[in-house]
C-alpha cells in the first residue's frame, strides 16, 4: 500500500536531520541516529520511508483505534 503519510525530512549544515510533518519540525535527529536514518533512506522506497519517519516521530497507528470507537468499549 503506497500512502503518503505527510512526512518529510531535510538535513542541516551541521549534519542534523529534521523530520517534518505537514511542514513543521516534529523530531530532530543528531549524530549516529541521523547517519543511520540517512543510510536507511537509500534502501527504502517512498512508502517504507514514510513508515520509518512515522516510527521515529512516534506518530503512527497502534491498531487499537477501532476498539475505542466500539459501543462495548464506551463507559
Amino acid at each position: 500500500m503506497d500512502r503518503d503519510l505527510g512526512f518529510g525530512w531535510r538535513t542541516r549544515k551541521n549534519g542534523e536531520v529534521e523530520l517534518l510533518r505537514g511542514g513543521r519540525i516534529v523530531t530532530l535527529l543528531r549524530g549516529d541516529k541521523a547517519t543511520a536514518f540517512l543510510g536507511s533512506l537509500a534502501r527504502l522506497d517512498e512508502a517504507d520511508a514514510q513508515h520509518l519517519m512515522a516510527r521515529l516521530t512516534g506518530n503512527y497507528k497502534r491498531g487499537n483505534e477501532r476498539l475505542s470507537d466500539s459501543p462495548s468499549q464506551r463507559r
